[in-house]
This record gives C-alpha cells, sequence and structure tokens, in this order.
C-alpha cells in the first residue's frame, strides 16, 4: 500500500513519503504528515529477538512506501553502524526501578543523532527518486543538539549545504565548539544575536518566502530542512520506542502485552510525538509523560488547553528544551482537531499574531494519551545528586528533567506501571551543570577541564566526540542579528 503525506494546514496537498523528505516543510507552511498511521505488521514476539537495523526496517517501510527495499535497507545499514559507540545502538539501562533508553551513543552524543544519522541517506535517495538537480540547502535552527548532528551528517555529502543558526550564549560550551569546530567543504555555522525561538522562526520565515524559492531555484539551490518538522526526522525516531519495548520483553521484564509508561524531556514535541505514533502503531505503550523544565509551555497547554508563548524566555541547564514554540506539536493539534486543516492552520495564525492559541474540549478530550509534568532547576540538579548518589549512575541534565517528573508522577498518581525514560544527551555534554549537581565544589572549576573528572565520576571513558573537540581548531566564527538571517543566508550562498 502506498502512503502519502499531506499538509497539516491542506489536506488536499498530497505528496510521496520522498518528496516530504526533500521539502521537509509544505509550502503553505504547514507540516506533513501521513494520510493515516500505519500500524506494525509483525507481532512484539518477533520484534524481541530483531537487532535495531532490522526493527529500523521494519518500522520504517510502513512509513516510506516509494523506498525500495534495498533503498531503505542501504540507508540504515549506513547510519547504524560503527558511528555509534555501543553494538545495541540505542542501550536500554535498569537503574533502580527506572528503565533508561540511552539515545546518546552516536556521533555527537545525543538523541538527534539517531534521526540524522539516516536523514542524508534518506534525503539523496529521495532526490535521486524525484530527478532533482538542484543542490539541496540544509537549513537549520538549532538548540544545540540537532546543529551539530545534522552538520556531522551532511557534512560532505554530495548534491548538498548545510547552513545551521543557533543562538549566541544559549546553548552548553561543549555545543558550541562541536558545531564551530565542523570541518566539510559544504558546512556553515551562524551564530544569531537571540534565542532559539528566534532562529525558528526566522529559519520558518525564509521556508515560507516565495520571492527567496525563486532566487535559489535560479542559482541551481532549494530549501530542505534538517529540523524535527521534517518527516525523515520523526520516522527514525519512533523506532526506538519500539524497539525499546521489544527489548523489555526480550530481557524477561514485562509480559507480553503489559503497558509501559514513556517519560520524554520535550522541547520541540518530535520525541514525544514519536512515541506517540509508535502507539498507534501497536506498541503498548499507556501514557506519555512529556516532562518541561522552566520554559513550561508545553505543561501548562496540557494542563489548561491553552498554548501561550507570552512569557518570559528562560535559559537553563537543559538548553535543548529551552524552546517557547513547540514546532512539532502542529502535528498532534491537526490528529485531535479530527484532521481539520483550517481550524490548525487558524490555530497556527494565532500563534504566529498572538502568540497563543486555545484548543477546544472536544479537542483536549482526545488528549487523555499525554500527562505533563515540570522540574525547577534546583528539581533538575537535586535529581541528578539523588540518582548518582543511590546508583552511582550519571545523567545529563535533560535526562534528569524527565526522570523528576517521572517520579513525581508516580508519586501523585499511584501508576505502578514500567516507565522508560528517554535519556537524550551523554553527561558529557553538560559536564559543569552535571558536576556541579553532584556536588557544588565544582562549580568554580572550568568546563573543559572537568570533563577529565567526570570520567572517574561516572566510571564511563570520555566519549570519542568530546576527545574530538578538545584539540580541534574554530572553523566557524559567522554572526548575524535576529533580523538579517535572509541576508546572511544568501552572502553564504552567493546569490
Amino acid at each position: 500500500m502506498n502512503l502519502h503525506y499531506k499538509s497539516t494546514r491542506n489536506s488536499n496537498l498530497r505528496v510521496t513519503a520522498s518528496e516530504a523528505i526533500l521539502k521537509g516543510l509544505a509550502p503553505d507552511g504547514g507540516l506533513f504528515v501521513p494520510e493515516k498511521l500505519p500500524v506494525l505488521d509483525v507481532s512484539m514476539e518477533e520484534l524481541k529477538g530483531m537487532t535495531y537495523q532490522e526493527t529500523a526496517y521494519t518500522v520504517m517501510k510502513q512509513f516510506l512506501t516509494d523506498f525500495t527495499e534495498e533503498e531503505l535497507r542501504n540507508c540504515i545499514t549506513r547510519a547504524y553502524d560503527s558511528k555509534f559507540d555501543t553494538k545495541e545502538i540505542a542501550p536500554l539501562v535498569k537503574v533502580d526501578n527506572t528503565y533508561y533508553l540511552e539515545l546518546f551513543h552516536g556521533a555527537t552524543i545525543a538523541f538527534k543523532d539517531m534521526a540524522l544519522s539516516i536523514l542524508p541517506h534518506l534525503m539523496t535517495t529521495s532526490a535521486k527518486k524525484n530527478q532533482v538537480q538542484n543542490k539541496i540547502v540544509i537549513l537549520t535552527a538549532t538548540s544545540g543538539d540537532t546543529g551539530k548532528a545534522a552538520l556531522a551528517g551532511f557534512a560532505d555529502v554530495e548534491g548538498t549545504r548545510i547552513i545551521v543558526f543557533y543562538p549566541k550564549n544559549g546553548v552548553s560550551r561543549v555545543q558550541e565548539l562541536q558545531m564551530v569546530t565542523q570541518k566539510g567543504n559544504n558546512v556553515d555555522v551562524v551564530a544569531i544575536h537571540g534565542n532559539f525561538d528566534h532562529a525558528q522562526s526566522g529559519v520558518k520565515a525564509m521556508f515560507e518566502d516565495s520571492e527567496l524559492a525563486k532566487k535559489l531555484e535560479d542559482n541551481g539551490y532549494q530549501f530542505s530542512s534538517a529540523n524535527s518538522i521534517n518527516i525523515g526526522r520523526l520516522v527514525p525516531q519512533v523506532v526506538y520506542y519500539v524497539y525499546a519495548y521489544a527489548k523489555l520483553l526480550e530481557n524477561e521484564e514485562i509480559q507480553l502485552g503489559e503497558k509501559i509508561n514513556v517519560v520524554v524531556p520535550t522541547g520541540n514535541f518530535g520525541n514525544i510525538l514519536a512515541a506517540y505514533y509508535a502507539k498507534q502503531m501497536g506498541v503498548p505503550i499507556d501514557k506519555l509523560v512529556c516532562a518541561s523544565n522552566e520554559n513550561k509551555v508545553l505543561f501548562d497547554f496540557f494542563q489548561t488547553g491553552t498554548y501561550d508563548r507570552n512569557r518570559e524566555f528562560v535559559l537553563t541547564s537543559s538548553p535543548s528544551m529551552d524552546i517557547l514554540i513547540s514546532s512539532n506539536l502542529e502535528r498532534l493539534i491537526y490528529l485531535i482537531s479530527g484532521e481539520d486543516d483550517q481550524k490548525t492552520k487558524q490555530m497556527m495564525e494565532d500563534l504566529k499574531c498572538r502568540g497563543v492559541y486555545e484548543i477546544t474540549d472536544d479537542m483536549k478530550a482526545r488528549m487523555n494519551d499525554f500527562v505533563s509534568g515540570y522540574a525547577t532547576e534546583a528539581e533538575c540538579a537535586q535529581n541528578i545528586r539523588e540518582v548518582y548518589n543511590k546508583t552511582g549512575y550519571v545523567i545529563d541534565t535533560h535526562t534528569a528533567v524527565a526522570s523528576y517528573v517521572c517520579g513525581k508522577y508516580q508519586e501523585n498518581s499511584l501508576d505502578s506501571k514500567k516507565s522508560v525514560v528517554a535519556s537524550t544527551a551523554s553527561p558529557y555534554k553538560f559536564v559543569k551543570s552535571v558536576l556541579t549537581a553532584i556536588d557544588e565544589k565544582y562549580a568554580d572549576m572550568d568546563e573543559l577541564d572537568l570533563l577529565k573528572v567526570l570520567e572517574t565520576v561516572s566510571g564511563v571513558e570520555m566519549p570519542q566526540a568530546i576527545q574530538d573537540i578538545l584539540n580541534a581548531n574554530v572553523l566557524h566564527t559567522l554572526e548575524c542579528e535576529k533580523d538579517n538571517m535572509r541576508e546572511t543566508v544568501e552572502k553564504i550562498l552567493n546569490i
């Protein structure tokens, strides 16, 4: 069966999976969603013996129906290889009574690697399938992790160019170093004077700019996106939730059919939406727990039904979640509105113009799968310390937000189902925040000096990704004002 994709703002627009991956964003500014969510065509019994790569094929073939078996398997084989430092790709680690799904064993030690290792292969395969002659310009905004993972994925990939915008002083020192030392003849990194939402809005505005699109076309270029708005980013993320359930089954931690809860530290909503898709595909997931940091726009939304970005933007120790406009939420809004494209479009217009929209009671009732919680900076630090003191396991700041919210949810709801926490980054990526949470004595030490300390504290060897940046040269120093992003892109591309 061929599965087509449509825009959340225009249900009449139909494209193939490969076209959706190439475009990234629909021409009307909407996001591509499958016409219907597919279901798994194998049993959990069959899945439990599969490798990560086999699971990836089983899940992704249901979404990417215009890829041949050979094309898709080739993309998967090239993505999930020795770039990952564990054979399992996404190990599931039991700590006390919680299962941490470690999604940070790829080239840039964050969960974005899980999808951005395969996206360049999906993109170049899609370009061949659609006879694209233009050079594809990957235009991306990052709150820290997507940028480096996309740069690493697309560096020197033939037929592509990548430009990444990140908020100056809005990412960790390690995250910044990972980006500005990136090698590759086709990569550019730009620090904007503003926050992540400014970067993301600027990128979306360029995608919707028809005059710029014509200028690009005239010069042999076309835009695509590596952000989680691209369906080619979202589909690979569904895989690891299917894999996690199968692993619990294989390890005899659960019975066949037993429901679990999934807890996800959430900023842009893509990672938890992937878990929701996995549930719709037939994975026995009960609650999807949406964990926010002090930028708790999603927590407030789930509590009240009102999405309101008109609030102070807080810089926290979990910067990948410092987001007030959760782009991927639009896909959920479309589903809970009964796939009403006009209602979705209106709400997104309201968000753009007024910074706020409200959902109806009917829509709210369709969000029963979700519960939400948030952690303050103090609670996040406390959780890192408590988990370490009790078990010796070191978690990063984002994972700690989810871990704290998980504990609070279990305590308040008396829900005793087994919980899988999405562990989204290595503690090495946020070493200063992590070690200071464990012991205040590290607060005055230099961030890079602390990397060796973390080896001793955690008993985990420093990842290659960190070793690589310690001696690397800074190659990218470009900065721009938040209102000059288009001019900067035109200058980079010389158009």
